[in-house]
């Protein structure tokens, strides 16, 4: 059980660039979540956008974001090479970070570059120690758990071998993670991965939606939404018996659909909705 907090994203969040949303991007954006649960405006920030093959202009997009909420301590550390989570500077900034945030692109890069490194078993530690954030957006969310989404076709829902899958960094063991969830589709490639991992349940993160993770509970936050896939209850499921390409059959997988202030216990697998009267005083 972890001391710290994680906030994987579901990708296209809010970064405050519309005028007219200005005052919901401080307030209520996920962002500035992130910045309130990692200490406030003070707080120091290290932006490593190493998923992504654009990471000079993504650096700098995300350090306008969380400047623009006020943030005066915010700090871009690319990682393109497994060597550099092994230098003393790099291991330091780290070290001081009250809030890592990784951005979205390809999840390989984030575990090709960091996992099984000093960084990696950094981040490990200060989560389980300290009131330390990890946050990360689509590639940065899903390469949080254990069993990690590689790739897969949203259009062939529900075909075994669809989903590609690899080990993750391991800093969720419960759950696999999908982002971009519903914009683009991807319901079936979740289904298929906890086919295969049945002990395990499945969070598709709708774009401009997260999670806050404390403890053994999540609460949503965010504008959209969060389908949960619960194998525990599966009657049938032929994932193991067949052939790829063939269409699979699983009965009796539970399905949640969150919204904002909702949240689900981790250890129960139980979910609690936000009442009424919470929701229309916010």
């Amino acid at each position: 059980m972890y001391k710290g907090t994680l906030i994987p994203i579901g990708g296209n969040e809010d970064k405050g660039h519309e005028e007219e949303s200005e005052h919901e991007f401080v307030t209520d954006g996920i962002l500035s979540q992130v910045v309130k649960e990692s200490g406030g405006e003070d707080s120091m920030i290290v932006i490593v956008p190493t998923a992504s093959m654009f990471p000079k202009s993504v650096g700098k997009n995300y350090k306008k974001a969380f400047k623009k909420l006020g943030c005066t301590n915010v700090t871009v550390q690319n990682i393109n090479k497994r060597s550099q989570c092994e230098k003393k500077k790099i291991i330091e900034l780290f070290s001081k970070a009250d809030c890592v945030f990784f951005s979205g692109g390809d999840q390989s890069r984030i575990v090709d570059f960091i996992a099984d490194t000093t960084i990696h078993q950094l981040i490990i530690d200060r989560l389980k120690n300290e009131n330390f954030v990890l946050a990360g957006t689509s590639a940065g969310a899903m390469s949080m758990s254990k069993e990690m989404i590689m790739g897969g076709s949203s259009s062939e829902c529900l075909v075994k071998g669809a989903v590609k899958m690899r080990e993750g960094m391991g800093y969720i063991d419960d759950m696999i993670i999908d982002s971009h969830f519903v914009n683009r589709g991807r319901f079936g490639r979740l289904a298929e991965a906890i086919a295969q991992f049945p002990t395990l349940f499945g969070v598709g993160l709708a774009e401009d939606t997260g999670l806050i993770i404390k403890e053994n509970k999540f609460e949503v936050i965010g504008s959209g939404m969060v389908i949960i896939f619960d194998a525990s209850n599966l009657s049938h499921n032929n994932h193991k018996i067949l052939e790829e390409g063939l269409p699979m059959t699983m009965a009796n997988l539970t399905t949640h659909i969150l919204a904002c202030g909702d949240s689900f216990s981790i250890s129960d697998r139980s979910v609690e909705v936000m009442s009424l009267e919470v929701y229309f005083n916010q």
